[in-house]
């Protein structure tokens, strides 16, 4: 593994996150998408790791960030919104690259519409977290920098 690739995370946001903290705040809460970032850069920088945050309304700007950051990070949060249902596009370029990625929903998919419980993404991703707010990317990050530091742990051996 590069150190490149080993000291950085992508976090990868889908359709109408950029709404947060305005859209449907019962169901999204009222934290916004900077905050959300923000909060991801300061833990990671605190643990010496890169954070980059993108967010497209856009299937296949979205493709292209996965097929760049996936190359290049050790790791990718990603919250597809709705593409997680349906986009296989996006799931084949999650597979396409060596980065894990953990999958993100701010609210619990299996408490809402029957089209929200089937994710594409999930089953080419390391793991998947639902229901717990914006906390659940911060749990996402913590796993992913845990693996890191097991895996660099291994490399010195």
């Amino acid at each position: 593994m590069s150190e490149q690739r080993a000291r950085h995370i992508a976090v990868i946001h889908g359709p109408n996150l950029n709404l947060l903290g305005r859209r449907e705040p019962e169901i999204y809460g009222h934290t916004t998408l900077d905050e959300i970032n923000e909060a991801l850069v300061s833990a990671a920088a605190a643990r010496n790791v890169e954070v980059s945050t993108f967010q497209s309304n856009y299937e296949g700007a979205i493709v292209d960030e996965v097929q760049l950051r996936g190359w290049e990070s050790f790791g990718i949060i990603i919250n597809a919104g709705a593409l997680t249902h349906y986009s296989v596009a996006l799931r084949d370029a999650l597979a396409a690259v060596p980065a894990s990625a953990i999958e993100i929903h701010i609210s619990n998919t299996l408490q809402r519409e029957e089209f929200r419980h089937h994710s594409v993404i999930g089953p080419v991703c390391t793991g998947s977290i639902a229901g717990l707010g914006p906390s659940g990317y911060l749990l996402a990050l913590h796993y992913l920098l845990d693996r890191l530091d097991i895996e660099e742990q291994g490399s010195d051996e």
